[in-house]
């Protein structure tokens, strides 16, 4: 099986939790499950973009949960999960998260860190409205200070604002917001000593040179926020 232990996957085996910034992603990450735990109320759930699975078998531990259906594009983490964590109530199914659809409506839809990597993200946050009963809930989060300058896998840069606007046009009302706040050291970071900054984007002055929209904005996040990466997580629902 290819590695799949990198910058956009989560994988609490394979982490070095040795490495201060190793630990408080895996926390970060882990915190968003146990937000979403807590606002879910049961029934059938989907839990869309699952990685390798740690997530939905966290959300199985809630008695209310009838069933899982976790969902990623990758067939390799989609075989890490089935095998690293399996449980009765938790379906693993190889799928493209904008086209998924099993003709099922779900109680609950789970979708952590997802949305920025899509090009449309209009056009999936209508996806998962439709694939949602009505009232049901959507819990999903983004990161609100930049990231598409050092992390290639990202598509877009939010702010809570805007991200919120987007769930609300898409025809959700909001129930409950967290802020994630995670401090970094520029330093720590391109020392590559934890494993998932190899994948950071390389030659970054020569990105900020051909695109110095991106070099604004890291600067007024900066001096703003200081060397923090935010990540704001949120429970809707269904008008």
């Amino acid at each position: 099986m290819k590695d799949i232990h990198s910058l956009e996957r989560i994988v609490p085996d394979e982490m070095n939790n040795a490495v201060q910034w190793s630990a408080e992603t895996l926390e970060l990450h882990m915190e968003r499950y146990r937000f979403a735990s807590s606002h879910i109320k049961g029934g059938a759930v989907l839990d869309m973009a699952c990685g390798v699975g740690y997530g939905a078998y966290l959300l199985a531990g809630s008695a209310a949960v009838e069933s899982i259906t976790a969902v990623d594009i990758d067939a390799d983490c989609i075989a890490y999960a089935r095998q690293r964590y399996n449980h009765p109530r938790i379906s693993f199914l190889q799928a493209d998260a904008t086209r998924f659809d099993d003709g099922r409506k779900f109680d609950s839809i789970v979708s952590l860190e997802t949305i920025e990597h899509l090009p449309d993200t209009q056009l999936f946050l209508t996806h998962l409205y439709q694939l949602l009963i009505s009232n049901g809930l959507l819990i999903c989060s983004v990161p609100v200070t930049p990231s598409v300058d050092a992390n290639p896998y990202h598509l877009h840069d939010f702010t809570e604002k805007q991200f919120l606007r987007l769930l609300i046009k898409a025809g959700f009302s909001i129930e409950e917001k967290m802020i994630q706040v995670q401090p970094f050291s520029p330093v720590q970071v391109l020392d590559k000593k934890e494993k998932r900054t190899e994948s950071l984007r390389k030659n970054l002055p020569f990105y900020y040179l051909s695109h110095p929209m991106a070099l604004i904005k890291r600067i007024v996040s900066t001096m703003r926020y200081g060397f923090t990466n935010r990540y704001l997580v949120v429970c809707c629902r269904k008008k």
